[in-house]
């Protein structure tokens, strides 16, 4: 029996960027077939603008207004909750609307009203909140958007689930365009009382390594090795990108997941997290 505090295990997955309607609604449907009777809580994602392109000639996706459309319409036809990234302080009432989950971008991360903002829009309608760790960010200093998070929830009155607010490390840049995972992460930001997720695909980016320094590049190899790492080091879920062509993706191809996998790389995932949690520990509990 697995004894992760969050069980079954949180999933994230989905394209990066929303490039279609009928792209999004084949992907979640794979996903919820290839998932099925799986201990896993899977929330579709994808983003309705990638603000943060290399490039001015960068695809960003529909917008907000058509974005949001469409994920209303991919929860509606498929029954998953969805998730969305948000980028400014405005963007935070109408997305929490629609969405079930919202996502603070890690560029992000430290943009005080833009935290607040989506903290208290999530809050007010019962939604869950992700923030993602910037990669110039050490995992102990993320204890200051969790007390930016638990100050709005001490204004509002309201307290996120224990599994309603999130952090996610997905690596710190090491050089001009690697990252790298710190796998002591994981305990060290749970130590801030939240649930903590690993980014298997934006840990595995090389930022400006595309073509002509125009697009992400990255080593979609380290994938999978790196994700059972993280579960191995006691990650509370994952969050990964995947494509049924990955190769013709508009936005971070390099990195995404053969959506044909997922379910079976899941499935050794979960058996990594169980085997974990059999096992005793040994020497006591660090402390933050």
């Amino acid at each position: 029996m697995e004894k992760s505090p969050v069980s079954p295990m949180t999933l994230i997955a989905g394209p990066c960027v929303i490039e279609s309607e009928a792209l999004c609604l084949e992907i979640a449907q794979e996903l919820k077939r290839q998932l099925a009777g799986l201990p896993v809580s899977l929330t579709f994602k994808a983003s309705f603008d990638k603000a943060n392109r290399s490039s001015i000639e960068g695809f960003r996706g529909p917008g907000m207004k058509e974005g949001l459309k469409i994920l209303s319409r991919v929860r509606e036809k498929t029954g998953l909750p969805v998730l969305t990234d948000l980028h400014t302080p405005e963007q935070a009432d109408p997305v929490a609307e629609v969405v079930d989950f919202l996502q603070i971008p890690a560029f992000l991360c430290r943009q005080t009203d833009l935290v607040v903002s989506a903290a208290e829009a999530a809050l007010r309608r019962g939604r869950r909140l992700n923030v993602k760790k910037g990669q110039f960010l050490a995992p102990w200093d993320a204890k200051n958007i969790v007390e930016k998070v638990r100050a709005v929830e001490v204004r509002e009155g309201k307290s996120f689930a224990s599994d309603g607010f999130f952090l996610t490390e997905r690596g710190v840049t090491h050089g001009y365009n690697t990252l790298v995972v710190d796998m002591v992460s994981f305990q060290t930001m749970q130590g801030f009382g939240v649930p903590v997720i690993y980014d298997a695909t934006h840990s595995i980016q090389m930022p400006g390594a595309g073509s002509g320094g125009k697009s992400t590049g990255g080593k979609r190899e380290y994938l999978e090795v790196l994700a059972r790492a993280a579960m191995a080091a006691g990650a509370n879920g994952l969050f990964m990108e995947c494509h049924p062509r990955p190769n013709e993706a508009k936005s971070d191809g390099p990195n995404a997941f053969y959506l044909e996998h997922v379910g079976t790389f899941i499935k050794q995932l979960l058996a990594i997290r169980q085997l974990v949690a059999s096992q005793p520990k040994l020497l006591p509990e660090a402390r933050n």
